[in-house]
């Protein structure tokens, strides 16, 4: 028999399987489509040897499985016609219409461009996914069924395709077909993944478990007809199956969890598929009257199903000496659990709420990924924060007003302040947790409620990083911090930069646009928004660029005015401008706080360029004080903004006579004097004398001078001093 012929068999067997769902008319097109491929596709083969057609019908064969409308089919059939035949999308466009044109053409795309790197090929791979699947779910999940056909013929391939396709299913295919809930061709891709990349794990584990089923069937056996026993006794419908380990996720539990092969084996798992959610419950319960439940091991995903859409009931009960996972759930919430966001054109037109409910979860997710998208630099850090939300394990907690949202494990109240807005993340300052006062890096558990707590002006803190586990809160801080940096090195270079001209009496509003950019230009610089953020960080010096700025060629001397180069140039005393800098004291990403001298408000202050980090205020009599910035750039005589209100650590050092409960008098005579502790330390003592070290919050130096006012008047005080390392 032909090639043709077997295609031609194999297409009619496809048309059977599509009569169950599908009227004439479409099962019609999807035929078209077909041979339409097959001729465009003429004379290709296949590694395997097979006609290239084989496979186009194999990935619409999967596809079929789940019930997928024509459209997609007949995307299925065409994917590969625009980029291996060389027929473009308008030709397709004219054949079977606009739709059908665009589903495999952004197919296509997700494939096509060329990459430099791995790494960057996956990110940028899942950034056009990304925007694909914003148009048209239909075209990721054409791409799935045509990844899972490519996985089931791999070994066709040389060692390292089939590493490098097996890495990157594991990595994104799998977890985004687990993400919209495809949970029957999630498993698949992950055991053909696991299989290709660790084959020796892969059959050690497969042996294991085959002889392990052989000497457990008894038991098993047992277990499902006392299940069926008990329904039948309460006249319950329902099914019982029993529930295969995945060889991936057997392999994963003893990597990551530390469990041995028989941890994981001697648990029994079986699913009961019944009719109605209300028998899900009462099934429940007549189990549960067989075999006693293990507390804290129940979980109801039909109340709240988890951010896939799946739905279960999941309980464990220990029975026979043995443990047993049961899972129950209704015929529609199996076909949802098992083909998630494809189910959807199944029961599209039974207007299934439980379908609405997962499309909107899917709806939202990718409009996730799309802001996330807009916000982030390179497709590296924007895969790196995506990775994280195609996470396996979910937690669900309520806002105040009883609305549930899903995190993934180990979220934090930053996380879920992101979750609910962009500007809510932002302005976060505190959180209540079940109505009491919480930190805002506590991870969050299910089934608290949490309420975020903003106040106007507040903004993300860089520390914020070290715990948010969420790629949109990640993605949101990295995104502010960046442009709040820009624009604090901006204000600083533009400041140092007046003080600087002053100098030679000039302002910033003489230098004309022409002058501006020939100095730009000198200085290999895009703006001058550039060359003032670069003297704002410390790159470059502020004098320099000013005597660039008032010469007449833009040039001023021969060195470029860039950090490090201008090592050569001696300032005057007189020469770096009049006046001082005022700081308002708030610390941000460019100007901060010497830890070695602590200065507060009211102390005698310079400040120091870093390179690349801006400006770092110490005391003028800081002992670690730099004779010149990083750069060679002079010290910057600062002074203190009158209307300080923020707080500043100050370290004192208390030499006291040891009595009973003097720590307790030291602590409320700070208390006293409005003081705030931070940290209290006793550093070292003998039979008559004790020193504490004391790190208490002061808003100057009139506050600190009470302070330490009031800690003297303890009659047991000897010596009181400020600290300065």
């Amino acid at each position: 028999m032909s090639a043709g012929a077997t295609a031609l068999i194999s297409v009619d067997t496809l048309a059977d399987q599509l009569s169950t769902y599908l009227d004439t008319p479409r099962i019609n097109q999807v035929r078209r489509a077909y041979y339409y491929a097959e001729q465009a596709h003429e004379g290709q083969m296949r590694r395997s040897g097979e006609p290239y057609i084989t496979h186009p019908l194999a990935v619409a064969n999967i596809l079929a499985d789940m019930k997928l409308d024509h459209q997609s089919l007949m995307a299925a059939m065409l994917h590969d016609v625009i980029e291996d035949t060389g027929i473009p999308k308008d030709a397709l466009s004219e054949q079977f219409g606009e739709a059908v044109a665009d589903l495999v053409d952004g197919v296509s795309k997700l494939t096509q461009i060329e990459f430099r790197s791995r790494a960057e090929a996956q990110a940028e791979n899942f950034q056009k996914m990304t925007l694909a699947m914003a148009r048209d779910i239909r075209v990721i999940l054409v791409k799935l069924a045509d990844r899972l056909h490519n996985m089931r013929t791999l070994g066709h391939m040389s060692f390292e395709k089939r590493r490098r396709i097996a890495t990157e299913t594991l990595d994104i295919y799998a977890p985004i077909a687990n993400r919209l809930g495809m949970h029957s061709l999630c498993t698949e891709l992950e055991d053909l993944g696991f299989s290709f990349l660790y084959p020796m794990r892969s059959r050690y584990i497969s042996k294991a478990v085959e002889t392990l089923r052989g000497s457990h069937r008894e038991i098993i056996d047992e277990i499902r007809g006392r299940l069926e026993e008990k329904l039948n006794e309460r006249g319950l419908p329902g099914r019982i199956m029993g529930r295969e380990k995945h060889l991936n996720s057997i392999y994963n539990k003893m990597k990551f969890k530390h469990k041995s092969f028989h941890e994981i084996m001697d648990v029994y798992a079986f699913r009961i598929i019944t009719d109605t959610t209300d028998d899900c419950y009462r099934i429940l319960g007549a189990v549960h009257s067989l075999y006693k439940p293990l507390p804290g091991r129940f979980k109801d995903y039909i109340a709240m199903p988890k951010a896939n859409g799946y739905q279960s009931l999941h309980t464990t009960l220990f029975g026979m000496h043995v443990n047993i996972e049961i899972q129950i759930r209704t015929e529609e919430m199996e076909h949802i659990a098992n083909n998630g966001i494809a189910a959807h054109w199944l029961y599209k037109n039974d207007n299934s709420s439980v379908l609405e409910v997962s499309q909107r979860r899917v709806d939202r997710w990718v409009k996730g990924l799309m802001e996330m998208r807009e916000r982030t630099d390179d497709s590296l850090e924007f895969i790196e924060n995506v990775k994280v939300d195609l996470f396996p394990d979910e937690i669900y907690v309520f806002t105040p007003k009883g609305k549930i949202l899903e995190l993934p494990a180990g979220a934090t109240p930053i996380d879920f302040a992101y979750a609910i807005h962009t500007d809510i993340g932002n302005a976060c300052v505190a959180c209540r947790i079940n109505r009491n006062l919480g930190s805002l890096s506590q991870p969050l558990q299910s089934g608290q409620t949490v309420e975020v707590i903003t106040a106007p002006g507040a903004r993300p803190n860089p520390a914020w990083l070290g715990f948010v586990v969420t790629g949109k809160a990640r993605s949101s801080i990295r995104h502010f911090l960046k442009y709040q940096k820009k624009a604090e090195s901006l204000e600083l270079g533009k400041t140092l930069l007046r003080k600087s001209l002053a100098g030679f009496g000039y302002k910033l509003g003489d230098i004309g646009e022409e002058q501006r950019q020939r100095v730009c230009d000198h200085n290999q610089v895009g703006s001058f928004d550039d060359l003032l953020s670069d003297i704002g960080l410390g790159n470059r010096m502020a004098y320099i660029v000013a005597r660039q700025l008032v010469s007449d060629s833009g040039e001023g001397t021969p060195d470029s005015g860039h950090a490090g180069g201008q090592g050569v140039v001696s300032l005057q005393p007189g020469d770096h401008g009049r006046g001082t800098i005022t700081i308002r004291g708030t610390e941000g990403m460019v100007i901060r706080f010497a830890s070695c001298c602590k200065p507060i408000p009211g102390d005698p202050v310079v400040g120091v360029m870093e390179s690349g980090t801006g400006m770092v205020i110490h005391s003028d009599t800081c002992r670690k004080l730099p004779e010149r910035g990083a750069d060679g750039s002079p010290l910057t005589h600062l002074k203190w903004a009158k209307d300080i209100t923020d707080e500043f650590s100050v370290e004192l050092r208390v030499e006291l006579e040891r009595q009973r409960g003097v720590i307790a008098e030291l602590a409320s005579a700070v208390s006293m004097a409005d003081g705030n502790i931070e940290r209290i330390n006793v550093e070292e003592q003998n039979a008559r004398l004790s020193v504490v070290s004391l790190v208490v919050h002061v808003n100057g130096r009139r506050h600190l001078a009470r302070i330490m006012r009031r800690v003297r008047n303890i009659r047991a005080v000897t010596h009181i001093g400020r600290v300065r390392h």
